[in-house]
């Protein structure tokens, strides 16, 4: 605009001395060349304050009374459909709208307030086409209603206050509703699936002395009437400059170019946008593609991660760990950021807690990560790393706590301070694309966070380590106007899954919101962000929280597309849990434990784990005593509340203790309890098959990770209260063994081996680092460290007391110490043949098969054997292992393996082995091929012929 200001600018002076209407035609076109440059040229001013003022403001508020439902669905660009829709004869059905969110209506009356009225008619189900049928099936019924509106013109359109109306002849108001929009935007703007989104800024050289380049933002906000990015020099001055940005009108994709390179730099979006229920309002809103932020998340970091600023030395050269050729050679070690070394004292104070305590060397924690290395574990997997809503990233508390072993005192303290503390799992997204604040040194500095975070995943890979990440597309934290709301502030009632009244789903974290990821643009964010961390970070394997809240397609496409960008598998593993509002498919077909039969996905299966620990989460107080497992006690040790079950009973469970360790497969076969040979799908679990996958890389083996009870604690509340030391130590050794020896995928929580104890605390999602402590050189596992937290636990309360303070169930150092070196060995043993982790259910069907089975079975005994004829890289031709969970020594004759020779695993002949009893009480007699096992122990004998 200089050149309508400048005295020297000579093009407006011949127009003076034109006629009146040469005069007024030139005057119109210089007011056009205003209005260009005004949307592409930095805002003056008056409008900078936007920039720092409040997070939202309205400002057109809608009627109060329209808080209306939105009952009615937008499928796509021309057709709605409303559900149960009673109509009269002679009833019209219009689409009101009003720029500035000043609709008025009342029942009865006609509507007031509106800019547009489009007419709608009646159309039948058939003119619906089969994919948005395909799409919309869960939708009961109701009228197939179409307009005329040209693309252009819907496009206008769905940037206001709409709302549908079913009125009477005379123009009066029946009922109306809210539309929800999913459908129309993503038949609308399905060219915004491949472009890019955020804030695109030029490389900076390590060498350059000056960045050079434009940054540019991007921004899909296809129901905004207007978009502005507000810059900031750094994470607290004000702005310093804000630019308009441009719609797209083929994307919905809001460009801003500024001219200059902002590297280094932080920035907002102002976001002017229809809030169904609110009006119009004026969002301060960070970027849902923020690659890295300042404190508490407050702005959004203006980065490119190729520059080499932001790597650590030798980021792009360092060796990447090569010993997952096949996902069943995974063994995954599941760990908190925090955890690891909040509670070391080996780690210096300023990176306890943090990224960084990954990179010192000699702590113990990383001593203890580089034992179990050695042994064979392949993947560290984080608890959430990326940006998360519940932990303060300045000035968290950690509050000084003490207490008795049964006291209420540490849990009152932590409830106190639960969300002002440092610590949460981190189940709480507010940024996918970030690393989290507070685990770096400094959460205002964006660059840190990036930084540290490479630093983090350099130092396991140096350590031969690959590294995981816990992701969690299913919910963020705050959804709606919510300060710490990103998406639904941009583009309103679109990214979140919603119900019959347009509310928005909570069944996988209450009060979370559900994200839609079937979806368009919901869907490319999650895949987006997984690939951003695949490639930028180095990432080698996810494991999707509630995964089974995600469609199959979507997953297989992020897993081809992750072997195209990297040149190699990423391996993809998630909980495929069957619940809530897409339960069997109902929207779609889901990543579910059945749905993802053939997909190379795996997902954590219950089977055996129920069998291993007994029952399932959520028993009341009885129960989670009586309903023993496997493993502490069903067999023959009875504690005060159980009852042994018959020997059918015990034997079934035997069976579904199997099913783990043939990798649940549907197809494999076995002879059953009542002496049928099925295959697994034809044995039942709860009303479903209990073989499920089709390839042992489909499944995930575990009996404890972050959730629900840790399993020291759950045999705490199963065993008989008299058990000895020892034989807790051992019960966690079986638990582990059978994990170990599981067909697929081996996955660990932190600390198991070293007992670890939460105090009985069944969900320490919020417990703070009181109750989440570890131990790496095993001098306590935090048993009787108080009561935990009331909520989820109180009910127990009289349970836990005398166990709490009874001093038979604390381990001592050289249970915890036995434990952790018969866990090595577990390792150690898995690692020493691929017979444990075979990649191909017809290889497992023809390699393992089952001795003592059937209805004349010794239940307490699982025995195993795995031929390794013709097998590349195995040393022995036949292996065969046992576990007794018995509480005493068990003799078992395997004809079939009579007048052979076997000798017992070399890892069990060293001097140092975790379990000394082994080698001194297991016993192969070949006379009659006759197998003596200690009590509750896990022994391997292997062929030497």
């Amino acid at each position: 605009m200089r050149f309508l200001i400048s005295s020297q600018n000579t093009g407006l002076r011949p127009a003076i001395r034109r006629s009146g209407c040469q005069w007024l035609l030139t005057a119109l076109l210089w007011l056009q060349v205003i209005a260009v440059q005004a949307e592409t040229a930095p805002v003056r001013h008056s409008g900078i304050a936007q920039c720092d003022g409040v997070y939202a403001s309205v400002l057109s508020p809608a009627a109060p009374a329209l808080a209306v439902s939105a009952r009615a669905y937008w499928l796509n660009q021309s057709l709605i459909q409303w559900p149960d829709m009673p109509a009269t004869p002679g009833d019209r059905f219009y689409l009101y709208a009003s720029e500035n969110a000043g609709l008025t209506l009342h029942a009865g009356e006609h509507v007031r307030g509106a800019d547009q009225r489009i007419p709608l008619h009646i159309t039948a189900q058939v003119e619906v086409p089969s994919d948005t049928q395909a799409r919309f099936r869960f939708i009961a019924g109701g009228k197939i209603l179409r307009h005329a509106l040209s693309r252009a013109e819907l496009r206008k359109l769905l940037t206001q206050q709409v709302l549908l109306v079913q009125e009477s002849e005379a123009g009066e108001v029946r009922q109306y509703t809210g539309l929800q929009i999913a459908g129309v935007l993503d038949d609308l703007y399905q060219a915004a699936d491949e472009q890019f989104l955020g804030a695109d800024t030029p490389v900076r050289k390590a060498s350059a002395s000056r960045q050079s380049g434009t940054t540019s933002f991007h921004l899909w906000a296809p129901v905004a009437q207007h978009v502005a990015v507000c810059i900031y020099p750094n994470g607290q001055r004000k702005a310093s400059s804000i630019f308009n940005m441009q719609p797209d009108p083929q994307t919905g994709i809001w460009h801003g170019d500024t001219g200059k390179n902002l590297g280094g730099q932080y920035y907002r979006y102002l976001v002017k946008v229809y809030v169904p229920g609110k009006g119009i309002v004026r969002n301060l809103v960070t970027d849902p593609y923020s690659v890295s932020l300042n404190t508490d998340s407050g702005r959004s970091y203006i980065a490119n991660l190729q520059n080499a600023r932001l790597k650590p030395d030798g980021w792009d050269r360092q060796d990447r760990p090569d010993r997952v050729r096949q996902p069943t050679d995974m063994a995954v070690y599941e760990l908190h950021v925090r955890d690891f070394s909040i509670n070391d004292a080996s780690v210096r104070p300023a990176y306890r807690g943090k990224f960084m305590a990954f990179t010192e060397k000699q702590s113990d924690g990383m001593r203890h990560l580089e034992a179990l290395s050695k042994a064979g574990i392949t993947d560290i997997h984080l608890l959430p790393v990326f940006d998360i809503a519940s932990v303060p990233e300045k000035g968290c508390i950690t509050p000084h706590i003490k207490g008795g072993a049964d006291s209420e005192t540490q849990q009152a303290i932590i409830t106190r301070f639960a969300d002002r503390d440092c610590f949460n799992w981190g189940y709480d997204p507010l940024h996918y694309n970030a690393p989290e604040g507070s685990y770096a040194s400094s959460a205002e500095n964006g660059a840190q966070r990036i930084l540290e975070f490479r630093n983090m995943v350099m130092a396991l890979h140096r350590h031969n380590l690959r590294v995981g990440m816990d992701v969690v597309y299913n919910h963020t934290m705050f959804s709606g106007q919510h300060p710490k709301s990103v998406l639904d502030r941009i583009v309103p009632g679109y990214y979140y899954r919603l119900n019959s009244e347009g509310k928005i789903e909570e069944s996988t974290c209450q009060p979370c919101g559900n994200t839609a990821t079937e979806n368009r643009m919901m869907g490319k964010l999650m895949r987006d962000s997984v690939r951003m961390w695949a490639r930028e970070y180095k990432i080698d394997s996810f494991r999707f929280d509630l995964m089974g809240h995600q469609p199959r397609a979507v997953m297989e496409n992020i897993r081809r597309m992750l072997r195209n960008d990297n040149g190699r598998e990423i391996q993809l593993i998630g909980e495929g849990w069957n619940f809530g509002e897409v339960a069997n498919d109902a929207r779609f077909v889901q990543a579910t434990q059945l749905s993802l039969y053939g997909s190379g996905i795996g997902t954590f299966s219950d089977r055996a784990r129920d069998a291993i620990r007994g029952a399932s989460p959520g028993d009341d107080a009885a129960s989670i005593v009586r309903n023993q497992g496997y493993i502490n006690g069903m067999v023959d040790a009875p504690n005060d509340l159980s009852v042994t079950p018959s020997r059918q009973e015990q034997s079934r469970t035997a069976d579904m203790v199997r099913v783990g360790l043939a990798g649940s497969l549907r197809d494999y076969r076995m002879q059953t309890a009542d002496g049928q040979l099925l295959a697994l799908h034809e044995m039942n679990y709860n009303g479903q098959p209990a073989g499920y996958a089709q390839s042992p890389t489909e499944v995930v083996n575990y009996v404890e990770n972050h959730d629900n009870q840790t399993l020291f604690d759950i045999n705490v509340f199963r065993l008989p209260v008299e058990t000895s030391h020892e034989d807790r130590a051992r019960t966690q050794i079986l638990g582990l063994g059978l994990t170990a020896f599981s067909q697929g995928i081996a996955y660990f929580h932190a600390g198991s081996e070293l007992l670890r104890s939460k105090s009985l605390d069944g969900n320490s999602f919020n417990s703070g680092d009181w109750f989440n402590r570890i131990d790496w050189r095993g001098r306590d596992n935090y048993f009787g460290n108080g009561l935990p937290p009331a909520e989820g636990n109180a009910r127990y309360y009289p349970l836990m007391r005398p166990l709490l303070r009874n001093p038979l169930i604390k381990p001592r150092l050289a249970d915890i110490a036995m434990s952790r070196d018969a866990f090595l060995d577990l390792l150690r043993i898995r690692n020493s043949t691929p017979l444990f982790h075979l990649n191909d259910a017809a290889e497992v069907q023809q390699r393992l098969h089952f001795y003592n089975t059937g209805p004349d079975q010794n239940p307490a005994v699982i025995a195993a054997h795995l031929d390794g004829t013709g097998l590349a890289e195995n040393p022995f031709p036949v292996l065969m292992y046992f576990i007794n969970v018995s509480q005493h020594a068990q003799t078992l004759v395997i004809p079939e393996q009579q007048r052979l020779r076997y000798q017992l695993h070399p890892v069990h002949m060293q001097s140092h082995a975790g379990d000394p009893r082994i080698a001194a009480e297991a016993r192969y007699l070949s006379e009659h091929g006759t197998f003596i096992l200690p009590a509750r122990s896990v022994v391997c004998f292997v062929r030497t012929d």
